[in-house]
């Protein structure tokens, strides 16, 4: 493994330096929807049954105490239940913005990578290839295959490397453009529900 990254020259250096960079982001991501992962729809339910029996500092609580974006989401409209209905669902909108950016985090360095690692493959091939060919003009009718060998071994080590890095990066990322989209979808649905679930509480009270 140590002599093919020695023959793939210099362009080696930053095509593994860029996979270790996506393995942190991707990592940080895997702990992050580790600690927020939640059963959305029970969890939703939960919370419009405690506002429907007037329990809203008892739901505000478990909203506190719940580390998924719905739940802050749920905290910003429990907190103006006493206020206008357009005011209510300006501040959870506004959450929810927040919180969608708070799950994207990372994602977009992690695309850059994604897109840079072929890039620098490419750019290895490219290399290698100026490389053997200089040699090959060099020796002219003396050339043989292993004067040209580190060259050729530039070029499809570098393009190999790039890509290996490269699939299964984007495979994960778009896992997790799934669950960002799953979490924006969850975020939506039910917070329109707390919107209906709070109008008839306001009205109730009235």
């Amino acid at each position: 493994m140590i002599s093919l990254i020695v023959k793939g020259g210099w362009v080696m250096v930053p095509i593994l330096l860029g996979s270790v960079v996506a393995l942190t982001l991707v990592l940080e991501r895997l702990w992050y929807f580790w600690k927020i992962k939640l059963n959305a729809p029970l969890f939703a339910e939960g919370i419009f049954s405690l506002v429907e029996k007037g329990n809203v500092r008892e739901a505000s609580e478990i909203c506190e105490r719940t580390r998924h974006p719905l739940a802050r989401v749920f905290m910003a409209g429990l907190e103006r239940l006493h206020e206008e209905a357009a005011e209510t669902e300006r501040v959870m909108e506004r959450e929810g913005n927040r919180q969608i950016q708070q799950v994207e985090k990372n994602l977009n360095y992690l695309v850059v990578v994604i897109g840079v690692e072929p890039l620098l493959g490419f750019l290895g091939t490219i290399l290698g290839l100026i490389q053997a060919f200089m040699t090959w003009e060099k020796l002219a009718a003396s050339v043989t295959v292993s004067t040209l060998a580190a060259g050729i071994y530039q070029a499809m080590i570098t393009t190999a490397a790039g890509l290996i890095i490269a699939i299964p990066y984007f495979i994960i990322y778009n896992v997790f453009l799934s669950k960002v989209n799953g979490v924006a979808q969850d975020i939506n649905h039910y917070g329109d529900e707390l919107l209906g679930v709070l109008g008839k509480a306001r009205r109730y009270k009235k």
